[in-house]
């Protein structure tokens, strides 16, 4: 089979594409023959340095048929469409997933729309209700054309939010407003316009800020958050915030992670993913997808990453 790897860090240009043998599935495991991949910008910013061991592979979300089963799985048959995470070699002909981390894909969905709408979703629902949102509260989503962004943007409405305000950067800034304000958005603003326009331009100050940048634009996120108001933290970019921004307003920044609710409360996660479902099947939620590319292409798929012109989620198609 083919699979993506990489022996040295750096940008798109250093993925390689291999031959190798296909895996067996072990105890828990499927081996499934891998139909849709979905690119994530953490797995991108790996590429460029995460202190992984070289040469290294390439986890990510995954969707395809099973092929194989191994001991002890129960719930999972050969034929079965399924989606779920995969930890190496994600990018790749045939990939293994654990039964812990997998899902069924329901009738009348596509493994695009699963790898599209599952895990992203589960992090923009998961950062919304870390948020203790109350009826009507307004929310501001950084990083808002992106995967898990322009899906936070339809779930905030979808569960109740009042005024959405959606913030991208100025690369493609027209395109992704068009974008944005199609699936709901009532303001787009550019991360330059967060950090130095005041935020009457855009309606006032929010009382929910989540976060999917970081970095620099942690400070503009909590400035813009109303007295008492709470920004959720789901980004790998890092940064830091001054003690005072919070004092001063009575603000307060969240930290969330999809693998803790995985490993602590998978029940939730399950809730959270059967409604995601239900909001598809019922035309509510509308995961969009900027880019099918074939597996050979997995740079350019990862360029499109890093150049922030994608609109949704950018996914790679084996054979």
């Amino acid at each position: 089979m083919r699979r993506v790897r990489y022996h040295q860090n750096g940008g798109p240009e250093v993925l390689r594409l291999e031959e190798t043998d296909v895996p067996r599935p072990g105890p828990g495991e499927l081996l499934i023959r891998t139909e849709a991949v979905g690119v994530t910008l953490p797995v991108v910013r790996k590429v460029r340095g995460g202190g992984l061991p070289l040469p290294a592979s390439l986890g990510g979300e995954v969707a395809g048929e099973v092929v194989a089963t191994g001991p002890d799985v129960t719930g999972f048959a050969v034929g079965d469409r399924v989606t779920g995470i995969c930890f190496a070699d994600g990018y790749a002909d045939y990939s293994l997933l654990h039964t812990t981390m997998t899902s069924p894909v329901p009738g009348g969905a596509t493994v695009t729309d699963a790898v599209a709408l599952v895990r992203c979703g589960l992090v923009a629902r998961g950062a919304y209700a870390a948020a203790r949102p109350a009826p009507g509260e307004s929310v501001l989503v950084t990083g808002a054309a992106s995967a898990a962004g322009h899906l936070a943007v339809q779930l905030a409405k979808e569960l109740g939010g009042g005024r959405v305000v959606a913030a991208v950067s100025s690369v493609a800034a027209d395109a992704k407003a068009a974008f944005l304000r199609n699936l709901g958005a009532d303001h787009v603003i550019t991360y330059d316009e967060l950090a130095r326009e005041p935020a009457d331009r855009w309606g006032g100050p929010v009382d929910i800020v989540l976060d999917a940048v970081g970095g620099e634009l942690l400070s503009p996120a909590v400035a813009a958050l109303a007295p008492g108001g709470r920004l959720v933290a789901y980004s790998s970019g890092g940064g830091t915030i001054e003690a005072y921004d919070l004092l001063a307003g009575a603000k307060s920044v969240t930290g969330f992670q999809m693998a803790h609710i995985a490993r602590n409360h998978p029940e939730l996660m399950e809730r959270w993913r059967l409604e995601l479902w239900e909001l598809f099947a019922a035309g509510r939620l509308r995961p969009r997808v900027h880019a099918e590319l074939p597996l050979e292409d997995a740079a350019k798929a990862h360029g499109i990453i890093e150049s922030r012109l994608n609109l949704g989620k950018v996914i790679l198609r084996p054979a």
